[in-house]
């Protein structure tokens, strides 16, 4: 809705230049290309800017990217997803356990496995807008019974052996390198890269999109728009359940395993990328192309301690929580300017 407003009189971005609210997004950006160029000058005799490397940013972490599109689309719309990391591990051991132990056809569960997400996620959606469940509550409880029904199917792990799925982790394709350690990227990043063309459209180019920003940023005046806000609400949760669904199947092309404890504290690593990528908690305000470069912040930051060999890999958690309390005090002053610019606008007028 204030997106809209703003478009239509342009005022407020002719008057300082750029709209206030991409500054987060922007400030991302910044700080990715701060980071890499600062490793770059510690760690570039030791390979930190090279092809190889940069392919890694991608291919160690497409899971947490596909995840964080739909993540995006929850957090635009004013909600939250808990529920993404146990709904991604039950996708992994539902898809171990099916093509391993019950010897089902694996493209036959792969279908299963993304379609179970989509129910999960549907469901969710379901209990927020007909039961009026808060989000926290409602995703909390997905979180345990995906969790649960982990372990109900088995409390080991389970080796992923079946011939396609193997050949389809294993493919990639060799890059061009400057160096002589080659550099690739695999199906999970091409699969990343159209999950995020397909948020990007859907959020700047459809009727679907255009509902969640006016969902997240009023929905009373949603409401009265008579914009199908029952709809737009399951299919939000619909999407990020397809999502994480998505994100179970690349983690297992990448370990080759089903396992109940898979991607502990997925959700919160999905979470900060998406708010530090430029996402506003509040709703209303948020670009997938934003939570990709929280994710790559994310992944300079493993980079970060892995040159350096001396850094417990808990530094990452604590780098991230600082990054996410800059991130968020940034958004809240941002808030902030963009009200007191509209009512300086408004007394101008």
């Amino acid at each position: 809705m204030e997106r809209v407003k703003l478009r239509k009189t342009g005022g407020e971005k002719r008057k300082l230049g750029i709209d206030l609210k991409y500054i987060p997004a922007l400030s991302a950006i910044a700080l990715f290309l701060a980071a890499y160029a600062i490793g770059g000058i510690l760690y570039g005799e030791r390979g930190f800017l090279s092809m190889r490397t940069f392919a890694t940013l991608f291919t160690d972490n497409a899971y947490l990217g596909v995840s964080a599109v739909g993540m995006t689309i929850v957090i635009i719309s004013g909600g939250i997803d808990l529920s993404v990391g146990s709904v991604a591990a039950l996708s992994t051991m539902m898809l171990a356990y099916g093509t391993e132990v019950l010897r089902w056809n694996s493209v036959l569960m792969l279908i299963v496995v993304l379609l179970t997400g989509m129910a999960l996620g549907a469901f969710m959606g379901m209990l927020i807008d007909v039961f009026e469940v808060p989000p926290f509550i409602s995703t909390l409880i997905g979180m345990f019974f995906a969790r649960g029904l982990c372990f109900i199917i088995s409390i080991q792990s389970i080796t992923i052996n079946d011939p396609l799925l193997r050949a389809l982790g294993k493919w990639r394709i060799r890059l061009p390198a400057a160096s002589r350690a080659a550099a690739y990227v695999n199906l999970s990043v091409f699969i990343f890269a159209l999950v995020l063309a397909a948020g990007v459209v859907i959020m700047r180019c459809t009727k679907f999109g255009r509902g969640v920003y006016a969902f997240g940023g009023n929905r009373a005046s949603a409401v009265l728009m008579g914009l199908p806000t029952r709809r737009i609400q399951i299919g939000i949760y619909t999407f990020n359940g397809f999502c994480s669904a998505l994100a179970g199947v690349l983690f297992a092309f990448y370990t080759f395993s089903g396992y109940g404890r898979h991607l502990y504290g997925m959700e919160l690593d999905v979470i900060s990328s998406v708010v530090i990528g430029g996402t506003l908690l509040t709703g209303g305000v948020g670009y997938p192309i934003g939570s990709l470069f929280g994710i790559m912040i994310y992944s300079v930051i493993l980079k970060f301690i892995s040159f350096n060999g001396s850094l417990s890999s808990w530094w990452t958690k604590i780098a991230v929580g600082v990054l996410l309390l800059f991130f968020i005090a940034l958004q809240r002053v941002t808030v902030v300017l963009v009200k007191r610019s509209k009512r300086e606008l408004k007394r101008k007028n």
